[in-house]
Formats: structure tokens, C-alpha cells, sequence
């Protein structure tokens, strides 16, 4: 395809929130491209290859499933907007989460993509909360969680009108948080609701091949609709005049102008690329969140030591859960344990190898500048520490070197990697701790969509390109 100089719509970060806007916008007769400076698209959900492996970056599960025949949630939204079909995904559900607090997991409420089942566990689990939490459940619903205009509300205040309970309290936020929280020890009930509806009223969800058959997916309605993209070719300066985007200046040293810009690739990581004496204001400030996680390769399916029921298990060795950037590079306290193999792919389907994810709370500043030797041996032994931490929530092995012998392959990423491959300042996986649901900027043209502008998850960011696209282009066209 012929690289034009000027575009109707320049959209900056080929991940899921700029691939999605490209989709709505070429769908319209946009003259739209995608400048990616990796050679991959995805973001912070893509994919990389290591020894002939494939592994996923981001994707635990994909939320907002919902069956077949189920209205106007997020995923039948996401699905008519982008003319995608159901069977285009091809989606396989859950079979379950379980949130376990406690040295051992003592405490646990399970939760499925039927939320009865969550809420008999809660029944069973609190008896004395089990009203509060229908109410709670009952805001959460008719909670308008898509306006644009909402203020910010702290979600602990609300959640605690209803639930008074600190143990079932920080239960219900360690997993919300966790997938989807960029700001510590609490959430705006904005991003509480999207994110209780995306889990425990909706659900998780994957396709047998991963990531990469979403991706293939996006890539295709993109390519089919005539939108440009243009790979190993970020943007380098944003050039501000008069009050607008008046240039896109690339890594290559070519210059491109465009009608519109959308950037998905964080509110503070725009707002650097913008030159010629201007400033965004207010001037947004990178998150403090971020993770490690270690992957490990099984040559046997996980069930076969024990650990065939569990899809993802969120988890927490005390009564309280501390979600904050930790003092230490990484805290090994709580975090997110996912089986991929644990989906439910039919009876004659099955992943050739066993995979175990850990994730866990990381310190960026810990990770960023320590040389190469010490750097290797630190992601050694907190693979190590993480391994061990997990296990404490998982079903006994059946012998104590049972998952070393397993193991055939293992990665770990820090948050020097995040940084590395997706420009997010400081790691930050959610991006900034204040969104910017309008998507606006001071330079009239320019729009976040993404991470920074507050849908969350793989559905949220696909739905934040759709909804900027809409909102700030197809609109007023």
C-alpha cells in the first residue's frame, strides 16, 4: 500500500485501543494509519516467540464474556461495532477463579462466568454481608459506567456502605484491582463498577490459540477496511502550532500530517512526545504500578499434578490486601496465578504443554538501572521466591520436586521489560492513576484513547478506541 504524507486520522500504538479505532474509522472512509515502533502489534497483549514458543504477554483471560444471545454488554458492543463475529474469537470459557486470602489460601470464594455461584459463596462464606453485597450489586448495575462525564468517587467509601466486613472488603477488590487498577489502595467506583461487571457478572474467557487469534482478527478487519499501518516506524515528536497536532515527526525522519491524531500509548508518554514550546496541561503523571511474572512450560498438563480446576486464582496470605507500589522490587505477598490450560477448550481439545503464570507487584525503580549480571540473577531468584509463594494457594503436589521435573522452559519479565517493549513510563502496566475519560488534550486535535482514557481490560481498551473514534471524529463528521 502507497504511504501517504497526509491522513484523515494518524492514530499512534498499533495495541488493541488503536487497532480498534483504526477499525471504526476505516470502516467509515477514513483515511487512517497505525505508527507502531515494534514490529509486533498488541501493546501490553501481544505475543513473543523463544526457542520456537510462543508466549503471551497480558492476556490471563479475556473479560466481558458473556453467552451467546446476552444484550448490550461490552462484548456484543465490541462485536457489532467492529463487524466481528462470536466465532471469529472463538471464545472458550472458564472453569473457575477462586480468590484465596490467608497464609494458605484458608479463606476462599469461588467464581465462575454464573454469578449465582459467586454469590452462594458469599451466602455461604459471610452470611452477615450476604444482603449488603446484593445491594452492592444492585448499585453496581444501574451505575452508568461508560459516561463520559462521571466524577471520581472513591470506591471504598461506596463499597463500604454496603459491606462492612474488612475481609470480604479487600477479597472483592484484590482481584478488580489487580486486572485493572492503576491507582494504590483504592479505586475510582467508576473503574470499581467496569471492572466487578467485566469478572463477576460477565466473566473470563479465551481463544485455544490465545492472544494472537484476537490480534489476527483485529489485523484482518483493519487490513479488509483499507487502513494503513506502519510497523517499526513510531513517532518521534508530536509538532504543536496554534493550538493544534500540526505534524506527526517519525523515528525515520519523515513528517506526516493528519486532520486528527489518537494516541494509545499512555497520557504521559504523549504528552513527552509533544515539541515546539508546548506543554499538555495539566501535565499527566506516570503510574507506579507494575508487575513481574514468571512463565513456566510444563511437559505435562497441570491437572496431572494436581492442578486441573483452577483457571486463575487471585491471591493473598493475610486478611488485609496492600495493593501498592512495594518497597522492595517485588512483593510476593499477593499476587495473580493463571493456568491457561484450564479453559474449557471441548472434549478433544487440549494445549500441547503445560503453562503456569505467576504475577506479582513490582517495584520499577528496583529494576531499571541495575547491570545486566545483577539483573539476571535478581529475575533468578525471585522466579524462584515466586514459584514458591504460589504454591502455597495451589492443591498439594504429589512430591516435592514434582514441578522441577516438569518443567521444561521458563521466562520471567520485569518492569524494565514493560518499559522496553511498550514505552510505559516506570513499568506501568494501567497506565496513570488519573484518567482522562473525555479523552481530550489541550491541542485541539489530539485525542488518548487506551490505558489513560479509563475503559479497562482487553474489551475496555478496544471499546475506549471505538468510543474516541465516535465521540471525537465520526460525531462531528
Amino acid at each position: 500500500m502507497t504511504s501517504r504524507s497526509h491522513y484523515d486520522v494518524a492514530i499512534i500504538g498499533a495495541g488493541m485501543s488503536g487497532l480498534a479505532a483504526g477499525i471504526r474509522l476505516a470502516h467509515f472512509g477514513k483515511r487512517v494509519c497505525i505508527f507502531e515502533r515494534h514490529n509486533t502489534v498488541g501493546g501490553l497483549n501481544s505475543f513473543y516467540s523463544i526457542g520456537g514458543r510462543k508466549f503471551d504477554v497480558g492476556l490471563h483471560a479475556m473479560t466481558n464474556f458473556v453467552r451467546p444471545g446476552v444484550k448490550g454488554t461490552p462484548l456484543t458492543k465490541l462485536l457489532r461495532q467492529l463487524r466481528i463475529t462470536r466465532e471469529e474469537f472463538a471464545l472458550c470459557e472458564q472453569k473457575q477463579t477462586r480468590i484465596a486470602f490467608g497464609p494458605h489460601g484458608e479463606t476462599s470464594l469461588r467464581f465462575t462466568n454464573d454469578f449465582a455461584v459467586l454469590e452462594g459463596e458469599v451466602a455461604e462464606k459471610f452470611p452477615a454481608q450476604i444482603d449488603g453485597f446484593r445491594r452492592l450489586t444492585a448499585a453496581v448495575r444501574a451505575y452508568d459506567d461508560v459516561s463520559l462525564d462521571a466524577q471520581p468517587v472513591s470506591a471504598r467509601t461506596l463499597v463500604r456502605q454496603h459491606i462492612t466486613d474488612p475481609l470480604l472488603e479487600h477479597m472483592l477488590f484484590c482481584p478488580l484491582m489487580y486486572y485493572g487498577s492503576s491507582s494504590e489502595h483504592d479505586m475510582e467506583f467508576g473503574q470499581f463498577v467496569i471492572m466487578f461487571k467485566a469478572l463477576f457478572l460477565e466473566g473470563f474467557a479465551r481463544p485455544f490459540d490465545g492472544v494472537r487469534v484476537i490480534l489476527r482478527v483485529l489485523l484482518d478487519k483493519y487490513r479488509t477496511a483499507g487502513g494503513e499501518r506502519r510497523m517499526k516506524c513510531g513517532v518521534k515528536h508530536i509538532v504543536a502550532r496554534d493550538g493544534r497536532a500540526a505534524a506527526l515527526l517519525l523515528d525515520n525522519g519523515d513528517e506526516i500530517t493528519a486532520d486528527h491524531v489518537i494516541s494509545s500509548i499512555g497520557a504521559p508518554e504523549t504528552a513527552r512526545l509533544v515539541q515546539s514550546g508546548h506543554r499538555l496541561q495539566p501535565a499527566p503523571v506516570p503510574g507506579r504500578l507494575s508487575f513481574v511474572e514468571t512463565i513456566t512450560i510444563l511437559d505435562r498438563q497441570p491437572a496431572d499434578l494436581g492442578w486441573g480446576s483452577d483457571t486463575i486464582v487471585f491471591f493473598n496470605d493475610s486478611a488485609k490486601f496492600d495493593y501498592a507500589c512495594p518497597e522492595a522490587q517485588v512483593d510476593p505477598r499477593s499476587g495473580v496465578i493463571c493456568i491457561p490450560n484450564n479453559f474449557d477448550y471441548g472434549p478433544d481439545q487440549q494445549l500441547a504443554e503445560g503453562i503456569f503464570r505467576c504475577t506479582c507487584l513490582a517495584n520499577y525503580d528496583r529494576w531499571a538501572h541495575l547491570p545486566e549480571e545483577i539483573y539476571r540473577a535478581d529475575k533468578l531468584r525471585w522466579y524462584a521466591t515466586l514459584q514458591k509463594s504460589a504454591q502455597r494457594f495451589l492443591p498439594k503436589l504429589p512430591a516435592p520436586e514434582a514441578l522441577t521435573r516438569a518443567t521444561v522452559s521458563t521466562d520471567m519479565f520485569t518492569p524494565r521489560t514493560i518499559t522496553k517493549f511498550t514505552g510505559h513510563l516506570g513499568g506501568a502496566i494501567y497506565g496513570a492513576a488519573e484518567k482522562n475519560r473525555q479523552g481530550r488534550t489541550d491541542l485541539a486535535n489530539l485525542y488518548l484513547c487506551g490505558t489513560d482514557q479509563g475503559f479497562l481490560g482487553i474489551v475496555g481498551a478496544m471499546l475506549s478506541g471505538i468510543s474516541m473514534a465516535n465521540y471525537h471524529i465520526l460525531a462531528k463528521a
